[in-house]
């Protein structure tokens, strides 16, 4: 790259299923939970709202980090991401509790809807930003109302968007995908890719160089 700066991941994102499949991919990012307000942005569509969601943490973030960011050879990149189903042309994030998350999954079994997850990156360094939003096909398998009643019980739907896992206790209960597994688990490793071609490096230049979160 034309740049000698060394890039450092920042994840604004509270997410220990991104946090782990960014180190499983050799990066450790530091995390930096944003602490906006979700509920204070209303769009119609999916893709367009987690993708929205995504900039307003990042932009936290950075604000929070562009004092840090002072010439010490190295340039933080700070990474937003948000996801969101889209079912039946409704938006779901995150159920409001046990109830609203059974309803959902009695609607969603042997369905399908897409799980949209925005990203949004910019270096602080050089000003540079790049955005997308992935989508990602998911077939509900037809779930017992035992199953179901398990589940939800063990509280892990209540923390995710759409009310479910793919890397989870929830894996079992999807039959499958169309399009990048990543995107489920709420970060696509080939798109994070292409955004930080986008702001000037390789993704091998974040291949351990993160000092873990704080």
């Amino acid at each position: 790259m034309s740049t000698s700066l060394r890039p450092r991941l920042v994840l604004a994102s509270a997410s220990p299923a991104r946090h782990k499949l960014l180190q499983a991919a050799g990066i450790t990012p530091q995390v930096l939970v944003s602490g906006v307000d979700e509920e204070s942005v209303t769009l119609e569509r999916a893709d367009e709202l987690c993708l929205a969601l995504a900039r307003m943490k990042m932009a936290a973030v950075a604000e929070r980090l562009r004092p840090d960011q002072a010439g010490d050879g190295t340039d933080l990149l700070v990474l937003g991401c948000d996801s969101v189903l889209d079912f039946d042309g409704e938006i779901l994030g995150k159920p409001a509790d046990a109830a609203d998350a059974l309803a959902r999954w009695r609607r969603m079994r042997g369905r399908s809807g897409v799980l949209y997850t925005g990203h949004s990156l910019t270096s602080l360094a050089t000003g540079a930003h790049a955005e997308r939003t992935a989508g990602t096909v998911v077939h509900f398998a037809d779930i017992t109302d035992d199953e179901l009643t398990a589940y939800v019980a063990t509280g892990e739907p209540l923390h995710v968007a759409g009310s479910f896992t793919i890397d989870g206790l929830g894996g079992p209960f999807l039959e499958r995908i169309e399009g990048d597994h990543g995107t489920v688990v709420g970060l696509s490793l080939p798109l994070l890719r292409r955004l930080v071609a986008e702001v000037g490096y390789a993704i091998t230049d974040l291949w351990g160089e993160a000092d873990g979160g704080r």
